[in-house]
């Protein structure tokens, strides 16, 4: 049995509580959250133990443990848990800065421990399914890809923008895609109705002539999560929500055929499976640095109003 926890018990936090408590050859040892009440109202729904301090948690012998709590904290758990044992899932953005997100990384090789990047659409399985596709070649060179994840403002969300929350999802989805690392990009972004940007499209270039374009906000009253794909052979359109990809060429409309599952229990299970059979999960440690560099640059790049250099 892989002995799990989970830190933080917020709203992603109790989607990982849930699977855990779900999954065959994972015994979900404990979960901890500073608000008393709540972590013990869920750990008696999932037959589990509740810890105020999650270092309590961590001396439980723990062989894996989810970090979701606030992006700032992330440093300062995952080094904990990795020193305590643990392999480590850390919810996107892997830090709040590369400088930390390294340390981490480092503490990782230091106690020969994983650390995986909770970069939930990767395994979205339309994502999976569209990487397919593109690596098979029906759709030709891929030459844009471009994305919108639109929708209401959630309150919880204080510390960190909208690029850093939601942005840094389809950096790394259409880096995924491409099999490449971004080297420029450019953002337009502003400040409406929270501290940090609420609005934001972000545009990336990959090796000088694969282009990637993320629009995001906060603004829109309804949820959209969408992403376009063109190659010079045909066009890929994919609904993160519905799970879809509609491929279109010059003779064909046809849609893909695609086993929906919720993305949070792939990407568990491969977390699982990885430190069952002694594999490094994906993404890595190195993914997130390069999902929150091309972020932490496009901030830089709207604040200063110039093209950024990756």
């Amino acid at each position: 049995m892989i002995k799990a926890g989970v830190i933080g018990a917020g709203s992603m936090g109790k989607n990982h509580i849930r699977i855990y408590s779900e999954m065959p050859g994972v015994e979900l040892v404990g979960i901890s959250d500073i608000d008393a009440e709540l972590v013990e109202e869920l750990a008696k729904q999932h037959n589990t133990r509740p810890f105020t301090d999650y270092k309590e948690l961590l001396a439980e012998g723990l062989d894996a443990v989810s970090i979701v709590v606030p992006t700032k904290m992330h440093k300062d758990v995952a080094i904990d848990a990795l020193r305590a044992g643990a392999n480590v899932l850390v919810e996107k953005p892997i830090a709040d800065s590369i400088e930390n997100a390294e340390t981490i990384l480092n503490t990782a090789k230091e106690v020969d421990r994983c650390v995986m990047v909770g970069h939930i659409e990767r395994f979205n399985p339309a994502i999976m399914r569209l990487k397919e596709i593109i690596d098979s070649g029906l759709l030709g060179k891929i030459v844009s890809i471009s994305t919108t994840r639109v929708g209401p403002y959630n309150p919880r969300i204080r510390d960190v923008g909208v690029i850093l929350d939601i942005g840094v999802h389809d950096i790394d989805v259409i880096s995924f895609l491409y099999g490449r690392h971004v080297n420029q990009v450019y953002a337009v972004a502003g400040a409406d109705i929270h501290s940090m940007e609420d609005h934001a499209t972000i545009h990336m270039r990959f090796d000088h002539e694969f282009s990637g374009l993320v629009e995001v906000n906060w603004l829109t009253p309804h949820k959209v999560r969408k992403l376009t794909a063109v190659g010079v052979k045909g066009v890929a359109y994919l609904d993160y929500i519905d799970q879809t990809v509609e491929l279109h060429d010059n003779s064909w409309v046809r849609k893909a055929k695609i086993e929906q599952k919720e993305p949070l229990r792939n990407e568990l299970e491969h977390f699982i499976d990885c430190i069952d059979n002694k594999r490094q999960p994906e993404p890595a440690g190195e993914d997130g640095i390069h999902a929150l560099n091309v972020s932490l640059a496009a901030i830089r790049s709207y604040q200063e109003e110039k093209m950024i250099h990756i």
